[in-house]
């Protein structure tokens, strides 16, 4: 089978298109046909090396961590699916979805609603788990009443946690280009602040959480406008420096530590049309390095969906 895989850290460079064997379905598991893989900000950051330490490679290595396909085989005792199933999917840390075939448990993928097509099915089980589980269980005092700033809301993860955030009741106010205002206003924002007329600093104040997908100086920044007792929730695809301390609120790190909890969750919301994937942009799999070098701007609207 076709598969994109890179047997180093560095440029876009490294990414290769190869033949590789199938996997083979084992206990518990599923094997799909991958439709879609989506492609997001801690792809291209692994592949740069970003997280050689805290989250190594083992080369060569396959890059993705989740997509849309139809269920190929099923093996022993996995649940409920059956071959031509329709699924949305995640990948376990350290396997990745860059690929004609992928085998998973088979509690780490949903079905697919009829009303969204294999595009938006692929673009939104990380981020939106990324999401729900920042929100739900390591911001454990809930969101409701709560206003909530979310960098970069035009983007893959923003664009989703935005319309998670106010799924669970609270103010959003978020930062994007001036010339994505109206569509991170669609989405639910309240407050939107243009990084290229303003600073967020200057314009917001007071905030009980802020969700950081940027890292480096925007994190820095971001301690700035939260109240003391405040809480910055962070994701990891994102480099920090924790000052939380210094500014008298707490941080974490947001770890998608149980897939097979949270996305049937986000998964119904799909379903019943409160969460709308959002996908900004759609090339072929073997435009990979381009949909890399699109991301590494830090500039895409919604999420970049690799079709197969």
């Amino acid at each position: 089978m076709k598969a994109i895989q890179i047997i180093d850290y560095g440029s876009t460079d490294v990414l290769e298109m190869c033949e590789i064997s199938a996997p083979e379905v084992s206990y518990g598991e599923i094997k799909v046909r991958v439709k879609a893989v989506s492609v997001n900000p801690l792809d291209w950051k692994m592949r740069a090396g970003m997280f050689s330490h805290s989250m190594p490679l083992s080369f060569p290595a396959i890059l993705g961590r989740d997509g849309s396909g139809v269920v190929k085989e099923v093996g022993e005792d996995a649940g409920k699916w059956r071959t031509g199933d329709e699924v949305s999917f995640m990948m376990p840390r350290g396997l990745g979805c860059y690929a004609e075939e992928i085998v998973i448990p088979f509690t780490h993928a949903v079905t697919k609603p009829d009303h969204i097509e294999v595009t938006e099915a692929a673009a939104y089980p990380l981020v939106a788990v990324t999401s729900w589980i920042a929100f739900l269980e390591e911001y454990t005092s809930g969101l409701k009443g709560k206003h909530i700033l979310i960098h970069a809301g035009a983007g893959g993860v923003g664009s989703v946690a935005i319309q998670i955030a106010r799924h669970l009741g609270a103010r959003v106010s978020t930062t994007c280009s001036a010339a994505n205002s109206d569509y991170v206003r669609s989405l639910g924002a309240e407050q939107v602040v243009a990084y290229d007329q303003e600073d967020f600093t200057l314009a917001l104040s007071d905030v009980d959480v802020v969700y950081d997908t940027m890292g480096g100086d925007v994190h820095r920044k971001s301690y700035e406008v939260l109240k003391t007792g405040g809480h910055m929730t962070c994701i990891n695809a994102a480099p920090i420096e924790d000052l939380s301390g210094q500014f008298g609120v707490s941080m974490t790190i947001a770890q998608v530590n149980d897939i097979a909890g949270a996305l049937p969750k986000v998964g119904k919301m799909v379903a019943d049309k409160s969460l709308v994937p959002q996908v900004g942009t759609v090339l072929p799999f073997d435009q990979v390095v381009k949909a890399h070098r699109m991301l590494e701007t830090g500039h895409a609207q919604g999420k970049i969906v690799l079709i197969l």
